[in-house]
């Protein structure tokens, strides 16, 4: 059954900034997004290039710890495509979307559906049945964080066969039903011709590879979504886990954190997370200078990711003994 959708109108709470500093934040530079985009991918080729190297040079040891390490990097491509889907990386649009294609075809992402589903996310954050994305409460178990960390065997099933049925143009999940109802032929159309895309493309790098005898590249580019992607994991699932659903304020279920320099460049800075709710129009370069802004008006954000889940996981096993309870963060006064 389809799942019906309330299209109820949320009063958000947001931290006031003046409309000039909004203005100037939700400029957006080329330069900027080049810097980004370009420097992840050329990390993503080190890494496999040096797993490649490893592999071809009898160094299984070092091959194997290289592929992790190149898994373990190849996970956040799925920020890059999310901010990418946003529109608000580069300046001109053409490549936004040249981009958008590249992260979503390396990640086997579906950027048509994903991006109804995170229009509805962001316009009704953690209000179901409007904002199906992300479910609260969110559980975690060892061995459902080791299938990200290490192989996700389950993972790659279900991506693989979501794939390969909207390439036959058949829709399995009742959000995408709500979101693609059958009268949205155009929406269809799109999201059916891109999966297909996805099977075709990486097909003919498993095909190529085969004939070529190049064993390690469909390791280091179509398997590369479901093995190692345990760190980014544990920052991604920091966005909302524990917090509160159905509040009109963003401070209440969305979570700030505070990341070093690095880590905060691979997560394509969606560690300042309630600032991108808050204003999902500012591109990710500026949200350092929009948290300076608002931080005053933030709850506590914790500090790096030992830092955060020691807020999360006390919270995670309350709600183990009472299935109801929501955390709520101090607000400031």
């Amino acid at each position: 059954m389809t799942q019906r959708r309330s299209k109820k109108r949320i009063a958000w709470y947001r931290s006031p900034i003046s409309a000039a500093d909004l203005a100037r934040l939700n400029q957006r530079s080329n330069r900027r997004g080049l810097t980004q985009t370009l420097g992840h991918l050329a990390l993503l080729a080190c890494s496999g290039g040096l797993a490649w190297h490893a592999a071809h040079n009898a160094h299984p040891l070092a091959a194997l710890a290289l592929v992790y390490l190149h898994g373990s990097l190849w996970a956040f491509l799925v920020n890059g495509f999310h901010e990418l889907c946003h529109k608000t990386v580069f300046k001109t649009q053409a490549l936004n979307t040249v981009f958008r294609n590249i992260y979503a075809f390396l990640g086997w992402y579906n950027h048509v559906s994903f991006w109804a589903s995170h229009q509805a996310h962001h316009r009704y954050t953690l209000h179901p049945p409007d904002d199906l994305e992300v479910v609260l409460p969110v559980k975690l178990t060892l061995r459902s964080y080791l299938s990200f960390a290490v192989i996700n065997p389950r993972g790659m099933w279900l991506r693989w066969k979501g794939v390969f049925l909207l390439s036959l143009g058949r829709i399995d999940n009742d959000w995408e039903r709500a979101l693609f109802p059958p009268e949205d032929h155009v929406g269809r159309r799109t999201l059916f011709n891109w999966a297909r895309t996805l099977l075709i493309g990486h097909g003919l790098i498993v095909a190529i590879s085969l004939w070529q005898g190049w064993y390690m590249l469909p390791i280091l580019t179509t398997l590369a979504p479901f093995y190692g992607g345990g760190f980014q994991y544990l920052l991604n699932e920091a966005q909302h886990i524990g917090l509160s659903d159905e509040v009109s304020d963003y401070r209440m279920n969305t979570r700030t954190i505070l990341l070093n320099p690095l880590l905060a460049f691979l997560y394509w800075q969606m560690n300042y997370h309630i600032e991108h709710h808050m204003y999902a129009a500012v591109p990710f370069y500026h949200l350092t200078e929009l948290h300076a802004l608002v931080k005053d008006d933030l709850p506590e954000c914790p500090r790096g990711i030992m830092g955060t889940w020691r807020q999360i996981l006390p919270i995670l096993r309350r709600q183990q003994r009472e299935p109801g309870y929501q955390f709520l963060p101090e607000l400031p006064a």
